[in-house]
């Protein structure tokens, strides 16, 4: 009997359909001519690769294998033995696996790539990633490896990851150095047998993009040189940088920084020819110094800067002239020939030989008395000088230039120095004059002059105070001006005499005297004041008028009209109650007094507060004030008066004993003791029934009341 059995078989993929694989056996004893049997492959797919012979079991492809689309197969063949009645089957698993022969090549998708990368990138950048296919199933078969070669002999500056197909750099690029490489990139598999192996390949272009990384760098000369009288739009230079970028990044401008701020020339920025801009002048400038700066086009713009340096060549084209129009120096008279003067100095503007002068003094008044050294322009005496004889000499000097003639004049003054053989002389002996006392400090009050007919420091004048003058006074020793060195005061002191003494440098020469008097004049500087800023006075009242009450003083420290002091009311005396002399300040009154009116103005009924005025007569007037409080004395001249002059009472007669009635008032305008009330019943109360405080005015009950009695009791009240 057969079992069912399972068998497992490895088969290459290159095997040729209707080859019988050899490698099913089946048990002899299957075989036996006596033994009947039927072998047959369970049909799961009209896609079926193997038959079977079905009395041999000899097994066979019957299509080509292809690993790429089935690695794998399981087949269930059925042997059905007809020996057995009835027949018995047997089933055998047959598990095949196709083993994969390496029948693909690698390939890419293109056959040539332009790759771009920029040259600033870092070593190890990724700069593109290859991707080859390859058709085999299996692993080695289909594993693809990447290499690299270059098409020249330099050095490589990319790596290629032999798994990963990456390409990063190696080296830093620079465009400048290398702007393209030429790559093939090669995709081999892995097959076990070398021969077997296969391989694709592709040509890659690696282009290096520009980058902004260089400056622009100078190649012309930083050095000119251009004559002074060349023309507006004269060619001075050519500025010249290159820049090994390309593209707008090599674009070079040209510009200029500084050393044109009077704007001589131009600069053509595009093609960097300077040009002059206005007419040259060594004279004024000599030398230029400008800072160009060259710049890229790049993003962002790179630059580089030249100090570029014009030299301005002389041309002779300049006029000597002197460094002064006016020479002035002063000669000592009675000196012996030969003496040194002054020395004149002329310049030239121009450089070297062009600038060579020679000196030359030009005839005129006085002038065979001095000669001037051709060469060094120093002028010295012929003959000794005599001031009396000539004080002053104005000659001509003149300076003249080789080649071409050209020649310049200065004029120069020679003053003659005296002896010191004069003293100083004031016009006056003596001065008197009036300053107002209201002078600031440093005022000038006089200016002395003294005369001195030397000359020079001979003849300079020094002043001076030899008296005392209470520091009140100084005088300035140069001009001779006497000003205050403090504030005047009249009613201090009213006048000054001192002595002013002018001299000179002479130390054997007498000096000259003259005497000062200062008068003080007043200025109204003082203000009237009171004795006292406040008084007191009193006054009975009912006077006459005109009554004297009180005399203030008031003194005042100036003089004249501005020390005489005048006397006015100033407030207060409403109704014009008071009087006051204006002269003597004796205050009155000017009314009957009243010492009950009580008016508005007053303090209190029995007071009147003046403010009286004293004020000066100067101009302007200054014044100042007291105060006067003047009481008014009470007279006994008035009654008192009942504040109702019938007062009516209406009471029960069953009020009790001691009870309150009512309560009388009245009022006296006099004050003090002459207003004290005191209250009697005079009439109506014989019988007593009433009690009368004399002090408060208050009415009690004394006895019981009695309507049937008395209905009406009449009482007659004193006020006294």
């Amino acid at each position: 009997a057969f079992s069912q059995d399972f068998k497992h078989f490895v088969i290459p993929e290159n095997c040729k359909p209707a080859q019988v694989l050899n490698f099913l056996k089946w048990p002899e004893n299957h075989l036996t001519t006596n033994r009947k049997l039927h072998f047959s492959i369970a049909k799961e797919d009209d896609d079926a690769r193997f038959e079977i012979d079905s009395l041999t079991g000899d097994l066979f492809l019957s299509k080509e294998l292809d690993y790429e689309t089935a690695s794998h197969f399981l087949l269930q063949v059925i042997i059905k033995d007809y020996n057995n009645n009835p027949p018995q089957n047997n089933t055998v698993f047959l598990s095949i696996d196709v083993e994969d022969q390496n029948d693909h090549s690698p390939y890419f998708q293109d056959h040539f790539v332009v790759i771009g990368i920029e040259e600033n990138v870092p070593v190890g950048t990724l700069v593109y990633t290859f991707n080859a296919k390859d058709g085999d199933g299996s692993f080695l078969n289909s594993k693809i490896q990447y290499s690299l070669e270059m098409s020249n002999m330099g050095k490589n500056p990319f790596l290629i990851h032999p798994s990963y197909g990456t390409l990063t750099t190696a080296f830093p690029l620079d465009r400048e150095i290398t702007r393209s490489v030429i790559l093939t990139v090669s995709a081999a598999d892995q097959a076990i047998n070398l021969t077997d192996r296969r391989l694709d390949s592709l040509a890659a272009k690696i282009v290096i993009l520009d980058i902004n990384d260089n400056s622009p760098s100078f190649t012309s000369s930083p050095l000119s040189h251009v004559m002074e009288d060349v023309e507006v739009g004269f060619l001075v230079h050519r500025i010249i940088a290159k820049d090994p970028d390309e593209g707008r990044n090599g674009q070079v401008t040209y510009h200029i920084l500084s050393g044109n701020e009077n704007k001589a020339f131009i600069l053509d920025k595009i093609t960097g020819l300077l040009t002059t801009a206005q007419l040259l002048d060594r004279e004024i400038q000599n030398c230029y110094n400008l800072t160009v700066m060259a710049l890229d086009d790049g993003s962002p713009a790179l630059s580089a800067t030249q100090v570029l340096t014009i030299i301005v060549v002389d041309v002779n084209d300049e006029t000597p002239i002197f460094l002064k129009q006016l020479y002035e120096t002063a000669v000592h008279e009675n000196q012996d020939p030969g003496e040194f003067v002054l020395k004149v100095e002329a310049v030239d503007r121009d450089a070297g030989l062009n600038s060579l002068l020679r000196y030359e003094i030009l005839p005129g008044t006085g002038y065979e008395k001095f000669k001037m050294n051709p060469d060094s322009g120093e002028l010295l005496t012929t003959a000794s000088l005599d001031r009396e004889a000539q004080e002053v000499f104005s000659i001509k000097g003149n300076s003249v230039k080789y080649f071409p003639s050209r020649s310049s004049t200065a004029q120069l003054y020679l003053t003659v120095l005296d002896e010191n053989d004069h003293n100083p002389m004031f016009a006056k002996t003596q001065y008197q004059i009036s300053v107002r006392e209201d002078l600031e400090e440093g005022s000038a009050i006089l200016d002395l002059f003294a005369s001195d007919k030397d000359d020079g420091l001979n003849g300079e004048v020094m002043y001076s105070l030899i008296d005392d003058t209470f520091g009140a006074f100084a005088i300035d020793s140069v001009t001779g001006s006497i000003v205050t060195t403090k504030a005047l005061d009249r009613e201090t002191k009213s006048q000054y005499t001192f002595r002013a003494v002018a001299s000179d440098c002479s130390t054997h020469l007498p000096r000259s005297t003259t005497v000062m008097t200062i008068l003080i004049q007043d200025m109204n500087d003082n203000v009237p004041k009171f004795e006292q800023s406040y008084y007191k006075a009193s006054v009975w009242e009912g006077q006459s008028p005109k009554t004297d009450i009180i005399q203030v003083f008031a003194t005042d420290l100036d003089s004249g009209l501005n020390g005489e002091t005048e006397y006015s009311i100033l407030s207060g005396n409403e109704n014009a109650t008071f009087v006051i002399d204006s002269a003597r300040g004796i205050l009155a009154t000017n009314t009957v007094l009243d010492h009950e009116n009580a008016s508005s103005y007053r303090e209190m009924a029995s007071s009147h507060r003046l403010v009286l005025l004293a004020s000066d007569r100067g101009t302007p007037s200054l014044n100042s004030t007291a105060t006067v409080l003047i009481t008014v004395l009470d007279v006994n001249d008035n009654p008192p008066v009942f504040s109702s002059p019938e007062y009516h009472i209406h009471v029960k007669e069953s009020i009790p004993v001691g009870s309150h009635i009512t309560e009388v008032s009245a009022n006296d305008c006099d004050a003090g003791t002459n207003a004290e009330i005191t209250y009697a019943i005079i009439s109506g109360n014989d019988r007593g029934h009433f009690h009368l405080d004399e002090k408060t005015g208050s009415v009690d009950l004394m006895k019981t009341l009695d309507y049937e009695d008395t209905m009406k009791f009449i009482l007659i009240i004193q006020a006294t």
